[in-house]
């Protein structure tokens, strides 16, 4: 994918929460303006990884990011809609769904191109589902050092909060592995038939 576009959902998403850092620190709301920072480095990530790392991205991965970013940074921190209950849950699935097209980004990438042909579509779909749960068990585990250690209660509801978060970091992950076991399968097809 072209790097102005990454440039362009970058340069978007870093300049909405430097106006909210601005905003927030002059209305005293210190919290909010530190997790606008936090949005500020997280938005650079890609344009920092396109211009000097030159690593490609493809379209839905770099939506999925930033439609991530803003649902979790501000709709979820910054306006608290995690105190609603169920947008965590929806969140961890859109995470799920992030981590599994990194996977497939990361497969594509460094799985030989002739392989990658001729993989077959649960292999693609084991490993796109795997890399997406790998990314919420790791998640977990920075929540439960956090806790743990700084006293922080980022797992609200301990062991259930855990498995929902995992169960739906699970769901988001099944929906794009299926679908890549599917784009796999009909590319497979696709290339068999035109060599008869």
């Amino acid at each position: 994918m072209k790097r102005w576009i990454v440039g362009f959902f970058s340069a978007a998403y870093v300049f909405f929460m430097a106006v909210l850092i601005f905003f927030y620190y002059t209305d005293g709301e210190y919290k909010k303006a530190l997790v606008a920072a936090g949005g500020v480095i997280c938005g650079a990530i890609p344009l920092v990884l396109a211009l000097f790392a030159r690593i490609p991205f493809n379209l839905p991965l770099v939506l999925f990011y930033f439609i991530f970013l803003v649902g979790s940074q501000y709709f979820g921190s910054i306006l608290g809609w995690y105190g609603l209950g169920w947008w965590d849950f929806f969140m961890h699935a859109m995470s799920g769904v992030l981590l599994a097209l990194a996977g497939i980004a990361l497969y594509e990438r460094f799985v030989d191109k002739r392989a990658g042909k001729a993989s077959l579509p649960w292999v693609v779909a084991l490993f796109t589902l795997s890399f997406a749960v790998l990314g919420g068990v790791v998640w977990e585990i920075y929540e439960f050092g956090m806790d743990q250690f700084f006293g922080m209660t980022l797992q609200g509801g301990g062991n259930l909060d855990t498995m929902e978060d995992l169960i739906a970091d699970t769901i988001g992950g099944a929906v794009v592995a299926l679908w890549a076991a599917g784009k796999n399968r009909f590319n497979k097809f696709g290339n068999e038939e035109k060599q008869r």
